[in-house]
């Protein structure tokens, strides 16, 4: 069987406290239920939560939707180390491809949904383990997502497929993660979708080129 599997890769650090932490929990249940509930989708895609804050914590593994009741809630406190999220990501992926290749699965090029609220607080470091994941034969596809004071210019460096920064003063933190929870379960449901239409060897990554809220961020400035 054909195999997309796709991480989230979360900030919890402390500045995630309250509405915006809160929003993301209360959209992970439709996330669920939009994938749980479709064979085709959940059939080809796998899902993986990632929280990071000081650390990162895989707080759900890789696994096919339909086959858990709920997906773990995030919790927010401490600094944003970029630099544990991508080590972790890179050790999970090795991990979780090894793993569906061994049951005889086709492992397609893994998703990462990244998403901050911040600034890096392990500047020189992050850069170094960012290296490592994007250099490595297991490199994801990113798409980036900033909020708050994340900067647009550090969300461009994450992103290697495509970057969104939060301009719109009139929309709030909260508002904004719900729209990228919905473009993640969107961006999820139409590649499955594509890999079941092509019958092939290929799929298409089926992400949103514009998202409420968010204003798309150009990756091809220097």
């Amino acid at each position: 069987m054909q195999i997309l599997p796709f991480y989230l890769l979360c900030d919890e650090s402390g500045s995630m406290i309250g509405e915006s932490v809160d929003s993301i929990n209360r959209a992970l249940p439709e996330l669920h239920h939009e994938i749980s509930t479709n064979p085709t989708v959940a059939d080809k895609t796998r899902f993986s939560l990632i929280g990071f804050s000081d650390s990162a914590t895989v707080l759900q593994p890789l696994v096919d939707l339909s086959d858990i009741d709920d997906v773990p809630a995030l919790s927010a406190g401490g600094l944003t180390s970029y630099g544990e999220a991508f080590r972790t990501l890179l050790r999970c992926i090795e991990a979780d491809v090894a793993a569906l290749k061994a049951e005889g699965h086709e492992v397609y090029r893994p998703v990462t949904f990244f998403m901050s609220d911040g600034i890096p607080t392990d500047p020189g470091e992050w850069e170094q383990a960012y290296k490592e994941l994007t250099q490595s034969r297991f490199c994801p596809k990113i798409i980036a997502f900033g909020i708050g004071d994340a900067e647009e210019a550090t969300i461009a460096q994450v992103a290697n497929f495509r970057a969104f920064i939060q301009k719109d003063t009139t929309v709030s933190a909260a508002q904004a993660l719900r729209e990228f929870a919905s473009s993640l379960t969107r961006s999820i449901v139409r590649s499955a979708g594509s890999i079941a239409a092509d019958g092939g060897d290929g799929f298409t990554l089926a992400v949103d080129d514009t998202v409420p809220g968010f204003s798309t961020v150009s990756l091809d400035k220097l």
